[in-house]
């Protein structure tokens, strides 16, 4: 061992200085020469000694001196594995397969095993599997659950040759040869975590959630009773709501006569939530004779910085909930939003108060500017050219100018867009490309967007950003992606169409307007289109903006002869319903073909509509490919929720009309689908 052992570091270099004073003498001994020969002789013999003397030291104390050095190093070694021995951390090594080497008495004690346990980790903790390892930093860390009690592992992972190294006494000499890069050992130390992760989930289970809960029918439910008995009506839904959430450890507090304030902790927003919200379907239960159900939507703000910020996020969601139809709770978690019921058909209201004032409201913004840009979403539909062909006229009436956004009119507009360039009675810049409106667009611009209510879905995303007055008007359910910075936004889900909504708003936009035969046409041919000539979605005030729309000019004939399909359209169609699969016995999936057609998306959704005449369907989906995206056009007529399928894959609408744009392959796109109709289905979700 002896042999083996070699000094090193600053020890070393103390042992070195009687042959580095020997080198000196050697060099003045030769300075004496020069001076004096016999001096020099004399001093040569005095080094000659002073060398036999140092060669005799060195010889005869250098074992006893090493050995003393080793005796050191093995007392300080077993000092310093006693202190780690002794710790009050549980420690413990481990090759890098993870099979234990050596446990401090703390580890033995936790583990109920000897110091010397020679079983791989995992057998112990199975959380400490090899993905849990050091990886290239040499550091990791897992937080683990053992016996009840919950513990943070650091691992650290120690090099053999940094090992050998860290030595400041001495080496050995590596017999067997230098040992291999990757050879290494891991530190792992537990820390108890288990009151700190207690205190953490409590303080997380305590956070304040917001809410808001409104009734959506409140005036209809009192209509459809008798007076006398109204007061107990509205006693009994108090008592339903406030019974549910006091069950939940939840505070209620009534603002107005069908608004709620709801304070809670988040823990039971955690169990509402699993349950799906099940005040929904209670609250409807409440019936003392009310033709129409009660229906409940709730809004919930949780997890924002303050308590300000939580009632901001709580009304965010609300105004979500209302604005995809109501009876249905949304959930605003920083930006993460959830979604549950909305199941129930929308119920459309009598009362044309809220067009009056939206009316009121877009004449004031567009009355205070310049000019007005009007655009729908991409692969603009008849219902979008219609109702902008209706804001066209009301800025008209302003005499304001008016431009309509249209970058590449589609076989299903063109007849209409030909109608009005062809009429000398319009600019020729009433219809404007992208390219166009973006030299147009500045402050003093009203950019109003029909037909849509998502961003990226518009014709031109960076018009939005180019002015500070917006205005959305759209029929279709909100979705997480919004225009977030409208100064005026209508969205009614409970109308057939846009254009439906535009032409209630002209009845009140302003005296003595006028609308043109053909800007009538336009808008009877979107609510034509988007109600499927009157059978679906179709209430009351889709009837009486048709009729208004007639008063006005608008033509049944002639709408009917713009609207005619080219034979290749016809072919497509039919061969959409002719390869359609019927999956798990009333779901029809259809594939249109989009060669040849300059609408394919349109000739889709036509499709859809006409898959659900066949009997047993409940849903249809046609999924149709174009520019390298699958367009899906989804449609049920009354059991089938396709607004939630189409939400799962990024898209939304209605429940009983609904869409998605996908970018992958038909087939690809197809087989998400039913994986999400088998998912949706097994769960009962889109009943």
């Amino acid at each position: 061992m002896k042999e083996n052992v070699k000094l090193k570091g600053q020890l070393k270099r103390f042992l070195q200085w009687p042959l580095l004073l020997t080198i000196l003498l050697l060099f003045l001994n030769a300075a004496v020469y020069v001076t004096d020969v016999k001096s020099g002789v004399l001093v040569s013999a005095g080094i000659f000694v002073y060398i036999l003397f140092v060669f005799f030291i060195v010889r005869n104390y250098r074992p006893k001196i090493m050995n003393e050095l080793i005796s050191f190093a093995s007392q300080y070694n077993s000092v310093e594995k006693q202190l780690v021995d002794a710790m009050a951390l549980p420690y413990a090594l481990m090759d890098k397969d993870g099979k234990l080497i050596w446990g401090n008495k703390e580890f033995a004690k936790l583990t109920g095993k000897e110091q010397y346990f020679d079983k791989n980790i995992a057998v112990l903790f199975p959380e400490l599997g090899k993905e849990a390892y050091p990886g290239s930093n040499g550091f990791s860390q897992v937080t683990i659950h053992y016996e009840e009690r919950i513990f943070r592992v650091s691992m650290q992972k120690i090099l053999m040759n940094e090992l050998m190294e860290k030595s400041e006494l001495f080496q050995v000499d590596r017999v067997l040869g230098e040992p291999e890069a990757e050879m290494y050992v891991i530190a792992l130390y537990f820390f108890d975590s288990t009151e700190l992760e207690e205190a953490m989930r409590k303080n997380e289970e305590d956070k304040l959630v917001t809410a808001l809960a409104y009734l959506d029918n409140y005036e209809e439910a009192l209509e459809s009773v008798e007076e006398v008995r109204r007061s107990l009506l509205i006693a009994l839904i108090d008592r339903k709501i406030t019974k549910h959430f006091s069950n939940y450890d939840g505070m209620v507090k009534k603002l107005e006569k069908d608004k709620y304030l709801i304070i809670m902790r988040k823990t039971f927003l955690d169990k509402m939530q699993e349950k799906k919200f099940p005040i929904l379907e209670e609250v409807k239960t409440v019936n003392i004779g009310n033709a129409m159900n009660v229906t409940l939507s709730i809004g919930v703000g949780v997890n924002a910085s303050t308590f300000l910020q939580n009632y901001e996020y709580c009304r965010i969601a609300m105004e979500m909930a209302l604005g995809r139809g109501g009876d249905q709770a949304v959930v605003k978690n920083g930006e993460n939003i959830s979604y549950y019921g909305g199941k129930s058909q929308t119920i459309e209201k009598n009362t044309r108060v809220k067009a009056r004032v939206k009316a009121q409201a877009l004449k004031e913004f567009i009355s205070t500017r310049e000019k007005v840009v009007i655009m729908g979403h991409k692969i603009t539909d008849v219902d979008a050219f219609g109702a902008a062909v209706g804001i066209y006229r009301a800025s008209k009436t302003l005499g304001k100018p008016a431009h309509i956004v249209i970058n590449d009119p589609t076989t299903s507009i063109k007849p209409l867009v030909n109608v009005f360039m062809e009429n000398s009675e319009y600019e020729a810049d009433m219809f404007v490309s992208s390219s166009e409106a973006k030299e147009m667009v500045d402050n003093n611009t009203v950019v109003v967007v029909v037909d849509t209510n998502k961003p990226s879905y518009t014709e031109c995303e960076e018009l939005l950003y180019r002015t500070r007055t917006i205005v959305v008007l759209d029929h279709h359910r909100r979705g997480s992606e919004i225009i977030q910075n409208a100064v005026l936004s209508y969205v009614e889900p409970y109308a057939s169409s846009t254009c439906e909504m535009v032409a209630e708003i002209l009845q009140y936009f302003a005296d003595g307007l006028r609308i043109r035969n053909i800007e009538a046409d336009s808008m009877y041919a979107g609510i034509i289109i988007d109600t499927n000539n009157f059978t679906a979605r179709a209430g009351v005030r889709t009837f009486e903006a048709a009729a208004f729309l007639r008063r006005n000019g608008a033509d049944v004939t002639r709408v009917r002869k713009m609207l005619r399909d080219n034979f290749d359209s016809y072919k497509a169609r039919a061969e959409a319903i002719r390869s359609a699969e019927i999956y798990k016995g009333c779901y029809a999936i259809g594939i249109c073909p989009s060669e040849g057609l300059e609408s394919p998306t349109v000739v889709g959704a036509q499709a859809a509509n006409e898959l659900l005449d066949i009997d047993g369907v409940k849903g249809s989906f046609v999924l149709t490919e174009y520019h390298g995206v699958v367009y899906i056009s989804a449609r049920s007529i009354d059991e089938v929720n396709v607004q939630v399928l189409m939400e799962k894959l990024g898209g939304g609408g209605h429940m009983n009309v609904a869409g998605a744009q996908i970018k992958a392959s038909v087939e690809e796109t197809r087989q998400m689908l039913k994986e999400i109709i088998d998912e949706l289905d097994q769960k009962g979700e889109e009943k």
